[in-house]
């Protein structure tokens, strides 16, 4: 190698449903997850000196344009296409000529699913790097719950194994990715960046938010607003079906406020006190970051495997009896919130950081050295 600093590579995200997070827009219906944390790290690339591209589904937008000096390319549209046909033309001709026309150095690709597969096929193609970036314990199970369809298992599992560098979340993704697929992971922290003046609100509510299907179990909530009258809750989120609307609007110290944009979600967790997730399993919920940047402390039934100072970082518990009983200690025991809510802080600031990422990502990012 000459002496000189080898380039930045290029990197293009690979990320369908990106467009409306990273637009700002507040009149799609949709926020995932994955989208928000492709967003963050494609910003913070690009103000690293990294080239950035996305590839994205066409929600309207020109088919080649620029956001924040990210360059944006459009692929097919999220419907388009004749039942049956639709998986060969328009989804993978136009998003492999969208990734064509990106010509970029590294792809990279997050959540399980068939698109793993497609976006691996095309790297192997074109001797181009290929980067796989977990999005949910799940990602890693047997039975991969949360992809519907065996030939799209196929396609996910096929492109795991094909990728030149596996990211992952959490320690236990790390173990299972290794156990179940023999691949070396590298755990690479999920970011966030608060805004100026993000806080929480020692007088708040507890506070939910995410997607309302089923894996999330939102109505867990709801029983939880039964055993606490005393204490007020805020379920933020789209997807609510008429049952649960119903019940929600019979508990009258719970508020449904249905789906809130990704640009318009810091003003929920700035009236939060404590975050609660009911979900049986994740990977690492943007929420807990959200929160944490704030000093929000969090209750959940499963572990990240975060840790400060020996202790979980998220207040873990067993069951809806537990649950209910931390939820009453951390709304009623200034003492106990503090220190949780100074705990939180602490590991997110140290840990979580745009910065930390990128560090993180310096070397899975990469090109990987060539003989001489």
């Amino acid at each position: 190698m000459s002496g000189r600093a080898a380039a930045l590579p290029h990197v293009c995200f690979v990320a369908p449903a990106i467009y409306p997070v990273l637009s700002g827009s507040t009149s799609i219906e949709t926020v995932g997850g994955a989208e928000v944390q492709q967003t963050i790290l494609a910003r913070a690339l690009r103000q690293a000196g990294y080239r950035v591209t996305v590839v994205t589904m066409d929600y309207g937008q020109p088919a080649d344009t620029e956001i924040d000096g990210i360059r944006v390319l459009r692929a097919h549209t999220p419907h388009g296409g004749l039942p049956g046909l639709r998986f060969v033309h328009p989804r993978i001709t136009r998003l492999w000529q969208a990734m064509a026309l990106a010509d970029a150095d590294v792809y990279y690709q997050r959540a399980s699913g068939m698109l793993t597969g497609l976006v691996a096929q095309f790297c192997a193609a074109r001797g181009r790097r290929f980067v796989y970036a977990a999005a949910s314990d799940a990602d890693f199970y047997p039975q991969l719950p949360l992809i519907r369809y065996a030939r799209d298992k196929w396609c996910y599992r096929r492109g795991l194994r094909m990728a030149d560098a596996v990211v992952v979340q959490n320690p236990a993704q790390q173990r299972d990715c290794l156990a179940r697929y023999g691949r070396q992971a590298t755990i690479v922290p999920s970011c966030h960046a608060a805004p100026a003046g993000a806080h929480a609100d020692p007088d708040g509510y507890v506070l939910w938010a995410g997607t309302v299907k089923p894996l999330k179990r939102p109505e867990l909530l709801l029983a939880l607003a039964r055993r606490l009258p005393q204490l007020r809750f805020r379920l933020v989120g789209g997807g609510a079906d008429a049952a649960l609307r119903q019940a929600a609007a019979a508990l009258p110290n719970l508020e449904l406020a249905g789906f809130v944009p990704y640009a318009q979600i810091d003003a929920q967790f700035d009236g939060a006190r404590v975050l609660v997730n009911t979900s049986e399993f994740e990977g690492f919920p943007n929420t807990f970051l959200q929160a944490w940047a704030r000093g929000v402390p969090s209750v959940s039934f499963f572990d990240n495997g975060s840790r400060h100072e020996g202790r979980a970082v998220s207040c873990v518990v067993a069951d809806l009896d537990a649950m209910a009983a931390q939820l009453q200690q951390l709304m009623g025991a200034p003492p106990a919130w503090q220190a949780a809510s100074a705990r939180v802080r602490a590991y997110f600031d140290a840990h979580h950081t745009p910065q930390a990422a990128l560090r993180a990502y310096a070397g899975v990012l990469a090109p990987a050295e060539r003989a001489a």
